[in-house]
């Protein structure tokens, strides 16, 4: 295929270099967005003046013919081109001949690929936030399923307060609620068009740049031509969207991998989500979590890979940006597989209250409401501490509870306990008397939940 800036050369581009050029071979899956570009461009230019009318209008009745055939199959992309934009312009002019060549005319290959890279991140992102939003209604379903199942709440992985397993669902939930804050918010940012900024300094015809954003979704146009073609902040931020995501993704896998171990037993996944051993029959391994786990470091390097592209750049475009795509698509692919798996595994998941509950019955995690009990009573909170600590060490050493060790024990340490204390360490109780704001008692939780089924219907 001949090379549509070839008339400056007088040989042809080193096969091999033409190769190490060349990005076809992964930037094809924008065609629809170059397409949707290049007629929203053709029609801008027949408005205008710029070219004939009828020359429009051909033009974008046979580029709606190259996208279904496409789409269908019929037509496959040569990867002898060098990039999917000279793909669909020399297809484009195969079939129609000398108008085809007009296409180009008010724009650079610099804001057409702007343009297709930042419609393919739309495209993209809001697939990824309506994936999102069906892990949230998971979280919710499953949190209202459990909503006063008792577990033990950790610190430094030691067991310390009773929660409930609704309330770490939902914990969950709002870091997710904030990825798809993140997404939404370098989205709006983003939604500006590139596209009439040309290579770098604009263009010598009276284009309608506005007319153009508006076609296509854009809030607005980039205000500044060497910026429109040179931007890539749009793809740091998104990355770092990604990757957040992936980081709670990874946290929550875990987690899952912990509470499916025999040593927990709090979770058990469903067969469809867990694989075997070659060689031990016994096992039940939750291998999506882990992969799940080990994936976010693609994404993070992804991330990475952009910055560092992006640091030493001059304006305005320069060859390294073709790089930008690779992680892009990446890290979309990535997180897009992970959520994938991810939801479902979690919707079949059979919970073990009694697993939960016993190993909250263990572990002093009820130690806060003995001393909360004597500060009730009037006691300074340290003094209270101090106490409850002290009984603690008494009951590791007779190897008991709080529950259990008698009165008489705890009358020995101070005069202000009764048999109501008994009441009030109890594991329910410490659970329901969490009703600040945002805590694990039963009501709260059911307000978290309400919050995250509004927050799925609204945003």
């Amino acid at each position: 295929m001949d090379k549509m800036w070839a008339g400056r050369f007088q040989k042809d581009l080193d096969s091999q270099a033409d190769d190490f050029n060349s990005s076809i071979r992964f930037d094809r899956r924008m065609y629809r967005q170059d397409i949707r570009g290049s007629m929203a461009h053709a029609s801008m230019l027949g408005a205008q003046g710029i070219i004939p009318q009828d020359d429009a209008a051909l033009i974008i009745d046979t580029l709606e013919d190259i996208l279904k055939d496409l789409d269908s199959g019929a037509l496959a992309f040569d990867m002898a081109a060098e990039d999917i934009h000279m793909f669909v312009e020399a297809e484009l002019t195969k079939r129609i001949g000398d108008v085809g060549k007009r296409l180009h005319t008010a724009r650079s290959r610099n804001d057409q690929v702007a343009l297709d890279i930042r419609l393919y991140l739309r495209d993209e992102t809001n697939g990824i936030i309506a994936q999102l939003r069906g892990l949230l209604s998971v979280l919710a379903d499953q949190a209202e399923a459990h909503k006063a199942a008792i577990m033990p709440g950790y610190t430094h992985l030691q067991r310390a307060q009773p929660i409930t397993f609704g309330h770490h669902l939902m914990a969950y939930a709002m870091m997710f609620t904030r990825d798809i804050g993140r997404m939404s918010d370098a989205m709006r940012r983003m939604n500006e068009s590139p596209l009439g900024c040309c290579a770098l300094a604009g263009t010598t015809y009276d284009t309608d740049r506005m007319a153009v954003a508006q076609a296509l979704g854009f809030d607005g146009i980039a205000r500044n031509s060497l910026d429109g073609v040179a931007d890539r902040d749009f793809g740091v931020e998104l990355l770092a969207a990604y990757a957040l995501t992936m980081t709670h993704l990874s946290r929550f896998s875990e987690e899952i991998v912990l509470w499916t171990s025999w040593e927990f037993r709090f979770v058990e996944l469903d067969d469809a989500y867990s694989t075997g051993s070659s060689i031990m029959p016994q096992k039940k391994n939750p291998d999506m979590a882990e992969l799940v786990r080990g994936k976010t470091g693609r994404v993070y390097g992804d991330l990475m890979t952009l910055l560092t592209v992006l640091k030493g750049l001059p304006l305005a475009y320069n060859k390294d940006m073709q790089e930008d795509k690779e992680a892009l698509f990446d890290a979309i692919d990535t997180l897009k597989m992970c959520l994938t798996v991810f939801a479902p595994m979690i919707a079949t998941m059979n919970v073990r209250e009694d697993n939960m509950r016993r190993a909250a019955s263990s572990g002093f995690i009820n130690a806060t409401d003995c001393a909360d009990y004597l500060v009730k009573k009037g006691m300074p909170f340290r003094s209270a501490y101090k106490i409850t600590g002290q009984l603690v060490a008494e009951c590791i050493e007779k190897k008991t509870t709080l529950e259990e060790l008698p009165l008489e024990a705890y009358r020995a340490h101070s005069e202000l306990f009764g048999e109501d204390l008994y009441d009030d360490i109890r594991l329910e109780t410490c659970v329901a008397r969490r009703i600040s704001a945002g805590g694990t008692c039963v009501e709260s939780v059911e307000r978290q939940i309400a919050f995250i089924r509004d927050y799925i219907e609204n945003n």
